[in-house]
């Protein structure tokens, strides 16, 4: 299939597709005419990465997950530490976002938003 079909198949942007190509996470054959020519083995591939990719894995984790996916004798311990670290990663940005919103809510809530010129949002920015 060419690389409209296997974009379609996967919902993969052909740019997309063309990047996990040039740093060699799938790797299509080439006809004669120098096309890419994916095969059912790439278009699995490239859904699995799009998947891994959606929950926020890095590339570099989508290159160890597609080793350990294509590995039959990995130990599932292998797998788990890379989704257990991310999802620790994700947990973090939570509260880092959590944190956020909390501050802005309080700095929203101290404010009149009438048209005197005293902020304490400005005051907050300002560190003061």
């Amino acid at each position: 299939m060419n690389i409209g079909d296997v974009a379609t198949q996967t919902g993969l942007p052909a740019k997309t597709i063309r990047y996990y190509e040039d740093i060699g996470l799938v790797t299509p054959e080439r006809g004669a005419n120098g096309y890419r020519i994916f095969g059912q083995s790439d278009a699995h591939k490239l859904a699995f990465l799009a998947r891994a990719r959606a929950l926020g894995f890095s590339i570099e984790d989508c290159r160890n997950l597609l080793a350990l996916w294509g590995d039959r004798s990995r130990a599932s311990a292998d797998v788990r530490a890379i989704a257990k670290h991310h999802l620790t990663e994700i947990e973090t940005k939570i509260a880092g976002l959590a944190a956020m919103r909390d501050t802005l809510a309080e700095l929203v809530q101290e404010c009149a938003g009438d048209n005197r010129p005293d902020c304490p949002i400005l005051k907050g920015l300002e560190g003061a």
